[in-house]
């Protein structure tokens, strides 16, 4: 008898402890995920994108990753050199939805003197589900150019889902010029269009470095 009680103890112990690792488990993505998502309203608020840009923290946060390696965390320090080409942007989303998405500038040309916000950077639309590259694109992709001497810029990204495939009238933008980027509204291209609040989003800052003279030349069509 004492051999089966021994045996008994055994099997409840090791029992009780496969529960526990399946609770801890489960939990633990679910704890990631609501520090994560404390962590994106707090940096919105931070940054002062809350409520003056936008009137609250889009729910999803997205994933946009530049050559595979350097990620946009809720406001990180990139620099214009990791940021030159079109980044991977990552979402949530119905395949069979359209979506918008927006990378622009409230600190053109500096944040102490934003008279040029928005500088807008990136803008597709049309987008099938999460399909980025198969959507409609209205402004080509321009990396960060901050002036020298201005400090850091907020670059923000949103993706708004739309009420259904639309027909934009927006002039369609190159990525060798930097006419008619300046003066954009997010909110007022938005509100045109009826996009609603934006689902996703997410911001990191950059300054001048030895890139940016380049990338001038790039917008004069040099």
């Amino acid at each position: 008898k004492p051999m089966l009680v021994s045996k008994l103890v055994v099997v409840v112990l090791c029992c009780v402890h496969w529960c526990n690792t399946k609770i801890k488990y489960r939990k633990e993505p679910w704890r990631k995920m609501q520090v994560r998502k404390v962590n994106w309203h707090y940096a919105l608020k931070r940054l002062e994108l809350v409520p003056y840009m936008l009137e609250e923290a889009p729910y999803q946060i997205l994933e946009v990753t530049y050559d595979g390696k350097h990620k946009v965390e809720q406001g990180n320090e990139l620099t214009p050199t990791q940021v030159k080409n079109i980044p991977e942007v990552k979402y949530i989303a119905n395949p069979n939805e359209f979506y918008t998405l927006c990378m622009t500038d409230p600190d053109a040309p500096s944040r102490l003197d934003p008279k040029f916000r928005e500088w807008h950077h990136w803008l597709v639309g049309n987008i099938p589900g999460h399909n980025v590259s198969a959507g409609e694109t209205l402004s080509e992709y321009v990396g960060s150019g901050p002036p020298k001497g201005t400090g850091l810029h907020r670059y923000v990204f949103l993706v708004y889902k739309q009420p259904g495939k639309l027909k934009f009238d927006e002039p369609r933008l190159t990525n060798r010029s930097g006419d008619h980027r300046g003066k954009f509204s997010i909110r007022k291209f938005a509100a045109k269009y009826n996009l609603g609040d934006p689902i996703g989003g997410n911001v990191y800052q950059a300054q001048w470095d030895d890139y940016v003279p380049t990338l001038y030349k790039q917008l004069e069509g040099k």
